[in-house]
């Protein structure tokens, strides 16, 4: 029974971390969630440690990654229980990472104060970067984007997402130690500064204004299930004109990804009059759309027409072919022989090709933007290799229908939002269906539209220029302080150990001396 209720409460911890991510936004809840894993865990061999682990982040993916399942039961025709085993299958392989880093740290450290303040964090935001790179990588759900909000967001222009990762991991190894009543005083000191130095952070200007300009995001509402149906497309077309010829005072509107439910090639003439048009009016128009060049590979690509771009024509030079493709959504691994097993793995538009890395910017109205499409901004390294020195701003757009009214897309606008905190530029976020949003270049959101309702948003944005410490060094800093942190408390915490033990045995020598 104690054991049933251990891997219970270990189960709970875990999901209420999802908690702490937005929509819902208790950003202390990520401390009660990492403390419930040391609490449930530490305590134990490293093969327990490692079973109740892996029982604390199924709650933690299974609850915060059920949003998956709409796309498979709504457009993939796959029944609920089947969805429901998927998404517990993807559940179970990322609980093996933090598995995985649990059982290590046990076997590697048997003092415990060292293992859990300096071996275990590091472990642990390693084990996230494996995650999130193993087989195209899953980089959701890292505990540092919850803290958008709070207190620590500060850290992530000096030291990522990452960097807050391990600061939460630290503060709640720390605050665990302290119920143990352990005798030892610095980790309350070392977790106390470095919040406060984190705080200070959040009121540093790492980079400085250049224009402003004015910008329309129209936001469609087109529902996906309409979306590619024969007769669907001259519809589209027409809401998104609709939506635009009014706004004749931004300098660049932006349609969100696959904005047009056609290819590229298909609608070359109409991408002519509308690039005329723009011209016309002095505009830039971005847009999402699917391209089949000469070369016959398919991309999911964002081209700009109007003011400033090259004259439109097919494969022109500005634009951007999304590099960092969804697995199962635009490709499907081992695709001969997943395709004929269920409709799912049959989604329309499965099948694109990777673009190169190094593209050059957008240019739209005089201004350079870097561009992530949906899942792209997910990966920190790949947005901070896009951007270049003199990219004025952060775009992404996407095309979050396929999740409905879930969770999901509110994940997702956390996460392209901490991108822009990283890289201290203003992030133009445009969707299909929501979130549609504008922050500034510290990540918080100054303008947005409503979910599912078609409509477009107008804001003024001031490009930034400069660059922060993470845009500049990305995540080595970080990777060098894990990698000395961890050292350390191997070596300290063994010694410790076999030290304590060395001079156990003595003791007990002289004990047996003295009674012989």
């Amino acid at each position: 029974m104690r054991h049933f209720l251990s891997s219970l409460g270990a189960l709970l911890s875990g999901a209420l971390g999802v908690y702490a991510f937005s929509p819902f936004g208790y950003w202390p809840l990520a401390l009660v969630s990492l403390f419930g894993l040391y609490a449930s865990t530490q305590t134990l061999s490293p093969g327990k440690a490692a079973r109740r682990s892996f029982i604390w982040a199924m709650g933690f993916y299974l609850v915060g990654l059920w949003w998956i399942h709409n796309s498979m039961t709504i457009f993939g025709g796959m029944p609920l229980w089947a969805a429901f085993l998927l998404v517990a299958l993807l559940a179970a392989y990322l609980s093996l990472y933090t598995a995985a880093a649990i059982w290590l740290a046990q076997r590697l450290v048997p003092s415990r104060t060292w293992r859990v303040l300096l071996v275990l964090p590091a472990l642990l935001i390693a084990a996230d970067w494996l995650r999130g790179w193993v087989m195209t990588g899953f980089p959701w759900l890292w505990f540092g984007y919850s803290q958008l909000e709070g207190p620590l967001a500060g850290l992530a222009p000096i030291m990522g997402v990452q960097g807050i990762s391990w600061l939460l991991t630290f503060t709640a190894a720390t605050a665990w130690l302290l119920l143990q009543r352990r005798p030892t005083w610095w980790p309350g000191v070392a977790a106390i500064a470095l919040w406060g130095l984190a705080f200070s952070s959040n009121f540093v200007q790492w980079v400085t204004p250049t224009q402003e300009s004015r910008f329309a995001l129209v936001q469609g509402n087109i529902e996906q299930s309409l979306k590619w149906i024969p007769g669907q497309l001259e519809q589209s077309l027409e809401r998104y004109i609709s939506l635009t010829l009014p706004e004749r005072d931004a300098d660049v509107v932006i349609w969100p990804e696959s904005a047009l439910p056609s290819t590229e090639q298909q609608l070359a003439p109409w991408l002519e009059q509308v690039d005329l048009m723009m011209r016309d009016r002095g505009q830039s128009l971005i847009t999402g759309l699917v391209s089949e060049p000469s070369s016959g590979d398919m991309y999911n690509s964002v081209i700009t027409l109007g003011k400033n771009a090259v004259p439109y024509e097919m494969e022109h030079s500005n634009r951007y072919y999304k590099q960092h493709l969804v697995p199962v959504g635009e490709f499907v691994p081992f695709g001969d022989l997943l395709r004929p097993i269920a409709p799912f793995f049959n989604l329309p538009m499965s099948s694109f090709a990777r673009g190169k890395a190094n593209q050059p910017d957008l240019t739209a109205a005089g201004q350079q933007l870097s561009v992530a499409i949906c899942y792209e901004v997910a990966f920190p390294g790949l947005v901070r290799a896009n951007m270049k020195p003199n990219t004025d701003y952060l775009l992404t757009v996407s095309n979050d229908t396929w999740f409905g009214q879930s969770i999901g897309p509110w994940q997702h606008q956390e996460i392209a939002r901490m991108r822009a905190l990283e890289l201290g530029r203003p992030l133009i976020r445009a969707t299909n269906n929501g979130v549609t949003l504008v922050t500034d270049e510290k990540g918080q959101i100054t303008a947005s539209l409503p979910q599912f309702e078609t409509g477009v948003l107008q804001a003024n944005v001031t490009g930034m220029t400069g660059l922060t410490p993470y845009a500049r060094f990305g995540s080595m800093p970080l990777l060098a302080w894990l990698l000395i942190s961890g050292l350390v408390g191997i070596t300290q915490g063994r010694r410790q150990f076999y030290g304590r033990q060395q001079r156990l045995a003595a003791q007990q020598n002289l004990r047996n001396r003295a009674r012989s």
